[in-house]
């Protein structure tokens, strides 16, 4: 090869100028295809510093190949799928909204943005629980489920094909074979740990099982775009379990030494209804069929369980960043305080603005993350925020015990968020995500003690100890602080 450069030298040259005419071409692609900003320049950075493996990254992640997918076939059965309950949903929400008491009047601008942004209706009358960790959770998600008459619907990011997962299976097939509709969504990527066996098995014993995205190459799919990060169970269109917690060993703790910390809801009552419509429109656009009879699966009159406001946030690629939005909007209507807890903290722009100005106002504002993270460049780009945040006021604590999953978020003494996004522009703006707004006092107040005995396993981290740390740590914090836009 250098003898045919050496006797060849134009060769060379051309060689370079198509190389440089190529980055150009693909400068200008990035430009104009990423709206970001931020991952733009990620993008652009990559390309030009890490030539060769930057493009490949670019093409691995950053090409958009599943947009018209997504915004032709999806959007289109979406509202198709919504106008099997457009009347009842639009009546019930209307409904609640007339209702709704003068202490949930300062909430009224998020609720109103998600109902427009994502037609997701406010329900009252609803029972909800809170399900610490996935000892909880497994307990009463068998217990319902046990009892389904007539259909179970499951969407999971990780669902792995351990002890707890053939648990799970072992009840799903009994129930199938009692005549229970079961519906399984899971993500190709998340769980990749289920074999094809254990597949097999559940479609043999008449379980409906999909992905939402069928990966081709899984070992080139670490971040890829469009990940279905939802857990969602549906029982019979009353009851629904959502949150942090997927279907695997770690998290029911079977190994004392490495704690994992998470929270879920068990919701029953009329906000199952969103939920019903969230799983259906992922489940059409998996299979690309439409669903004979959908309107048997939603309950179009009124359910009365409980006292709770409930409402979803969801995102996709399919909808507006509905959740990045409404957290947006929830902490500017913060008036005392706002307690986050969240495994990623890589904040979106206008997230970050929010704390940053909300913390200057004087709010109280505590953010929970694990002292260790599972990415050391995740956890990197993470604590390269710390800084500033500390500086306007932002309490930031490290949990010890062992890994935090949970993603919640209380806001003075009656909103609070349980749900699946993390707070990285991946959940923010990719992958599809739900989280659960619960507007009561009674909820937020047990969130709110739960976060407390969470502190007590922590460490605060002050900004005097926390700007000590080496010129090297630093750098290295800021330089993965340029591809949060890609983790």
């Amino acid at each position: 090869m250098i003898e045919f450069f050496t006797e060849y030298p134009i060769s060379l040259w051309l060689i370079e100028i198509a190389y440089v005419i190529g980055i150009i071409f693909l400068s200008v692609k990035i430009i104009l295809d990423t709206q970001n900003v931020s991952k733009t320049l990620g993008y652009l950075l990559l390309i030009t510093f890490v030539p060769i493996i930057g493009i490949i990254i670019y093409f691995l992640f950053g090409v958009n190949f599943r947009k018209n997918k997504f915004y032709t076939f999806k959007i289109k059965k979406n509202q198709e799928v919504y106008n099997e309950i457009r009347k009842f949903a639009t009546n019930c929400h209307e409904e609640t909204i007339k209702n709704l008491s003068p202490t949930f009047q300062n909430s009224l601008n998020t609720i109103q943005f998600l109902y427009k942004a994502s037609e997701s209706i406010l329900t009252n009358e609803n029972q909800v629980e809170l399900l610490f960790n996935g000892e909880e959770k497994f307990k009463k998600l068998f217990e319902i489920i046990k009892k389904a008459k007539h259909h179970i619907h499951l969407e999971y990011y990780i669902f792995n094909d351990d002890e707890i997962g053939n648990q799970l299976a072992e009840i799903l097939t009994r129930k199938a074979k009692e005549g229970v509709i079961i519906r399984f969504l899971y993500d190709d990527f998340g769980s990749r740990k289920m074999s094809k066996k254990f597949l097999k098995k559940l479609q043999n014993a008449g379980i409906q099982a999909s992905p939402v995205n069928k990966i081709r190459f899984k070992l080139l799919a670490n971040r890829i775009n469009y990940r279905d990060h939802r857990k969602i169970v549906i029982v019979d269109g009353k009851h629904v379990f959502t949150g942090g917690i997927n279907v695997a060993d770690r998290y029911i703790n079977p190994n004392p030494h490495k704690y994992w910390r998470d929270t879920h809801l068990y919701i029953k009552g009329n906000a199952t209804l969103y939920f019903q419509y969230l799983f259906m429109t992922n489940w059409v656009f998996a299979i690309e069929k439409y669903i004979p009879n959908l309107s048997e699966y939603f309950i179009k009159t009124k359910l009365s369980y409980g006292n709770k406001l409930v409402q979803a946030a969801s995102s996709g690629p399919d909808i507006k960043p509905s959740i990045m939005m409404s957290t947006t909007f929830s902490i500017y209507e913060a008036k005392k305080r706002i307690y986050i807890t969240t495994p990623y903290f890589i904040p979106v722009t206008p997230i970050l603005n929010a704390i940053k100005s909300q913390a200057l106002a004087g709010i109280d504002i505590r953010l929970l993350v694990p002292k260790i993270g599972d990415s050391k460049l995740v956890n990197a780009a993470a604590f390269s925020y710390y800084e500033e945040l500390l500086r306007t006021g932002v309490r930031i604590f490290f949990y010890e015990k062992g890994f935090i999953h949970a993603k919640t978020m209380l806001i003075d003494d009656y909103f609070s968020s349980v749900g699946t996004a993390n707070m990285d522009v991946r959940s923010q703006e990719l992958n599809f995500e739900v989280n659960t707004h619960i507007y009561d006092k009674e909820i937020n107040q047990k969130l709110c003690e739960a976060f407390f005995v969470d502190l007590e396993e922590s460490k605060e981290v002050f900004y005097n100890d926390w700007i000590q740390r080496s010129s090297t740590k630093i750098f290295f914090e800021h330089f993965a602080r340029l591809f949060s836009p890609l983790l």
